[in-house]
């Protein structure tokens, strides 16, 4: 005895649906949620609540943009505090290429670097015999640290305030009164803003 099986009968009268339907249309809600209600919404709410940090904390004197109090500047005369150095190139503090330089701490090029460093602050304040803070001849990872040590700072005070010709503790008291503390009061180390700092030194005068 054989046992014939049925054929399944076939509907003639239906058509498959194109896949590239659905993923156009999942494309396009995607791109719109992602690619501009997202960003439209966190834009604005930035622009609401951060408005200065969501243009880059741009610090501003006498109406003009003189930097961000988030990228360090290069200042290289003995009457204002120096900042911390910068390893970037082509150029230092060069927010376009942040970098540190990748030199292993016995490395002959840093310790030839950092004694260059020392014999230059030596030089600009020769009656300082005080141990020079590791912030002021080494670079940050970044290359672009605004802040130095609130002992880098002082370390500078009497160079400073000798060249300006400004009383030691007029000087002190402006490091002191620009020193920020550490965040929620003990992550960090407190640290100075060094263009905020040369800015109001510009203003006592």
């Amino acid at each position: 005895m054989t046992t014939t099986l049925a054929t399944p009968a076939t509907s003639t009268g239906t058509t498959d649906v194109p896949l590239w339907r659905p993923a156009l249309t999942l494309f396009v809600a995607l791109s719109l949620v992602t690619g501009l209600a997202y960003p439209l919404v966190v834009t604005g709410v930035a622009q609401t609540v951060f408005p200065r940090q969501a243009n880059g904390s741009l610090v501003v004197h006498d109406g003009k943009t003189v930097g961000s109090a988030l990228i360090g500047q290069r200042f290289g005369d003995p009457g204002h505090f120096w900042s911390r150095p910068s390893a970037t190139g082509p150029m230092p503090n060069n927010a376009a290429n942040s970098a540190g330089s990748n030199l292993a701490p016995t490395a002959p090029a840093l310790v030839d670097a950092v004694k260059a460093r020392v014999e230059a602050l030596r030089a600009a304040d020769p009656d300082n015999s005080a141990p020079v803070p590791v912030d002021l001849v080494t670079t940050s990872a970044s290359g672009l640290d605004p802040h130095i040590s609130r002992a880098a700072a002082d370390y500078q005070v009497a160079r400073v305030a000798r060249v300006r010709g400004l009383p030691v503790a007029q000087v002190q008291a402006l490091v002191a009164q620009h020193t920020e503390g550490r965040w929620l009061g003990f992550v960090g180390e407190p640290r100075v803003n060094v263009l905020q700092l040369n800015l109001a030194l510009e203003a006592s005068q």
